[in-house]
């Protein structure tokens, strides 16, 4: 059963923005920016040395910035899922990337894709049924658009009105197919969407989840020539000259948008995946602690909503923000009510956001089955404390983890045995979140 829902009436609506002031708008565009395998660090605004990325930077001093944002998992298909569905991937049923093959195909072959559908198939029927983001959109008169990145299959069981993503197993479908184009070989599929959008006059929202910094690390020869003297080995070139070859990207969506004389009728929002910490002797593979590991490197990242006019530009420091949000931010900003079984809170009120004091996390098996077989770790965030609770039965080898983030924000120093109390009380709080209706 889809979740009941209501849409406010008509396409005007009010509502408070950061600075509390009451403003009056139509429904705005809404442009959705994923970025796939890039860690919070990596980016010019949030301080690293090298790496360069203006316009993504230009994002985040003109929208509302939460610099402690945090995915719901440090993996793509569980975190794409709930941005999608707004709800954690222990609801939606996605946990990992694939689900566990008991065959003897060759991984990535067709015989194992069709086989990995087969076995797939009870879990994006699952999400099929979920009243997702494009879903309510789709029925308040927006038209949607999927690009990029997409596990669930057909870019129609997310709701999208128009695709990628074809999802055929046969014809290579597993996690994006034809979709992974977009970004790497210029974007014409979302501009000339934009245009029809526009021509007929009908409020649009664009799913942009390019394959990007994700490897192939592979960047034009000007970046990579461009980061070879910088980086410490090659392998981390190719990976920073892809980080700015994405903004390079996101850049070219702004400036379209500027074109049109859409800004200040178009919602930017901006979120990554999962993290990345690039190996530096092995190209495009990750060190330890960053994907698919419940630390900061894994889960932790810039979180933006950018509407010009609008939203008042903040670049918050100190609030917990989650990709959990993205979708009863976004249908609220539009007037739509979210279903009963979204999560996430509206970030633009800000009293919601002060009372705030912990989002939550979890981690899995990249190749997973039941929930109980495949979870691995349980994660909150507090300021300033983190507890990374790891599952008794499927990680027994490991110890809970207690990080003060504050004073050390690479976790290096695990402080659970010295706080004990502080250990009881986050597992007391992870276990009623967990088992909330």
């Amino acid at each position: 059963m889809r979740g009941i829902h209501f849409i406010l009436p008509a396409l005007t609506f009010v509502f408070l923005v950061s600075c509390s002031e009451e403003v009056v708008h139509q429904q705005p565009n809404i442009v959705l920016i994923i970025s796939d395998d890039q860690s919070w660090t990596d980016y010019s605004f949030l301080g690293h040395e090298h790496i360069r990325t203006p316009r993504i930077d230009q994002l985040a001093a003109e929208g509302l910035t939460f610099t402690q944002g945090y995915t719901t998992a440090p993996l793509c298909r569980p975190a794409l899922a709930s941005m999608a569905t707004g709800l954690y991937p222990h609801q939606h049923g996605a946990y990992g990337n694939d689900p566990i093959n008991p065959g003897e195909k060759q991984v990535y072959g067709t015989e194992w894709l069709i086989q990995r559908a087969e076995i797939n198939e009870p879990i994006m029927a699952g999400i099929e049924k979920i009243s997702s983001l494009a879903d309510l959109l789709g029925e308040a008169g927006y038209i949607s658009l999927q690009t990029g990145k997409w596990w669930e299959g057909h870019y129609s069981r997310g709701g999208f009105s128009q695709g990628m993503t074809h999802g055929n197993p046969a014809l290579g479908g597993r996690h994006g197919d034809d979709g992974l184009e977009i970004g790497r070989e210029g974007l014409d599929v979302i501009f000339d969407f934009m245009n029809e959008a526009q021509e007929t006059e009908t409020p649009f929202f664009v799913w942009y989840a390019p394959f990007m910094p994700h490897a192939p690390h592979n960047p034009p020869d000007s970046l990579r020539d461009k980061y070879l003297p910088l980086a410490p080995t090659p392998a981390v070139a190719n990976y920073w000259a892809m980080c700015e070859w994405f903004d390079i990207t996101c850049g070219e969506l702004m400036d379209y948008i500027d074109q049109k004389e859409l800004s200040e009728n178009t919602l930017f929002v901006y979120v990554t995946d999962n993290g990345w910490i690039q190996d530096p002797d092995r190209p495009n593979r990750y060190a330890p602690r960053s994907k698919r590991a419940p630390y900061d490197m894994g889960i932790r990242t810039p979180i933006i909503y950018r509407w010009k006019g609008v939203i008042e530009p903040e670049m918050d420091e100190t609030s917990l923000s989650s990709s959990i949000d993205i979708a009863t931010t976004i249908l609220g900003i539009c007037g739509i009510q979210p279903t009963e079984e979204m999560q996430g809170i509206n970030v633009l009120d800000r009293e919601i956001r002060k009372g705030r004091d912990a989002i939550f996390a979890e981690t899995y098996a990249h190749d997973f089955s039941t929930l109980d077989s495949s979870l691995y770790y349980r994660i909150i965030v507090t300021n300033p404390w983190k507890l990374i609770l790891p599952d008794t039965v499927n990680q027994p080898d490991r110890i809970p983890e207690l990080y003060n983030l504050e004073d050390d924000p690479h976790e290096w120093n695990n402080q659970a045995d010295a706080h004990p109390e502080i250990v009881a009380e986050l597992v007391l709080r992870l276990e009623e979140w967990w088992n909330e209706e």
